[in-house]
């Protein structure tokens, strides 16, 4: 197509996950509920692990971490589908829809990065208990996030500088509720094989590299405790079972979305859902919820907070 015929494209049209009113009105409903509870969720668990000093060691501030990218991740993309479904109107803009990829992907590789970290974390505690606090030091804590944000900005960064300068002659509709990188690129104007071969190499590396890292971690972990202590392997297997469901729910859309860019069946966006309203959810349940610790500085915090309620 001539340069001169390009139709500059300054918003995008999101078609959403149905066009039926009535499973619009369940999705709806489905989504504010589950907002609530994300928001609810994660923020009590970052405020009980910043005000709590019982709670100040490695893991849970890691934990409060990944409670935090969580609560940012559901509200990057929650709200706006919400508003979607309630006003009927599903355009984004030009800017917005970049600037939605951007953070999407800064996020998204965050947390990748900061479930490794944790990983390590339990095994340090699990297989050299001793040198745990040296170890795992506050400045080994910080290096950890640090290393985990930097490189999710730097993904980012890579993934947008292949795209800033595409052309876009229109459609402008993405068959989705949010903005990312393979609808995206959908959309432009040229060959899209190389496009594809770079998400692949870029955003599905780092999905698939580091979901198979963790899965050899947490088998590391097995083998070590089963090797020192046969009584402590099954409290282990539970613990770790349910930290594998979370990271096959979290990565195993993304693995789908990155690998496979551009599907005949647009089964992606409802595997979405997973990443951005059931993990958030199910990651402060699994990882905080089930802690002794964690429930009883959750309770002194929600008595202090009724109390200060109740003075004012």
């Amino acid at each position: 197509m001539l340069k001169t015929n390009y139709t500059e494209v300054r918003e995008f049209v999101f078609l959403g996950l149905s066009t039926s009113r009535q499973i619009q009105h369940f999705f709806l409903a489905f989504s504010m509920v589950l907002y609530t509870a994300i928001v609810l969720g994660n923020t009590i668990v970052v405020l009980t692990l910043t005000f709590d000093p019982h709670l100040h060691s490695p893991m849970y501030f890691l934990l409060g971490n990944l409670a935090f990218i969580d609560l940012c991740l559901s509200t990057l993309t929650v709200p706006k589908m919400i508003s979607d479904l309630y006003s009927g109107q599903n355009s984004i803009s030009f800017q917005g829809c970049v600037f939605q990829i951007f953070v999407l992907h800064v996020l998204g590789a965050s947390e990748m990065v900061l479930l490794v970290a944790m990983a390590w974390d339990r095994y340090v505690a699990i297989c050299r208990p001793l040198h745990y606090l040296t170890i795992m030091s506050p400045r080994m804590c910080f290096l950890l996030l640090s290393g985990a944000w930097v490189i999710g900005f730097l993904h980012s960064v890579a993934q947008l500088a292949f795209v800033v300068h595409l052309s876009f002659c229109g459609p402008n509709e993405i068959d989705s509720f949010y903005c990312d990188l393979p609808q995206f690129i959908k959309l432009a104007c040229m060959d899209l094989r190389k496009m594809q071969f770079m998400i692949t190499a870029n955003s599905g590396f780092i999905s698939t590299g580091t979901f198979f890292l963790l899965i050899i971690s947490y088998v590391v972990i097995l083998l070590t405790v089963r090797k020192h202590s046969s009584g402590d392997l099954s409290k282990a297997l539970s613990t770790l079972s349910a930290h594998i469901t979370v990271v096959v729910l979290f990565f195993g859309p993304c693995i789908f979305v990155y690998m496979w860019p551009f599907p005949t069946v647009p089964v992606d966006k409802f595997l979405a859902i997973l990443d951005f309203m059931i993990t958030p959810i199910l990651n402060p349940a699994i990882y905080t919820l089930r802690n002794k610790d964690m429930k009883v500085a959750m309770k002194r915090l929600i008595t202090k907070l009724l109390n200060l309620s109740k003075m004012s």
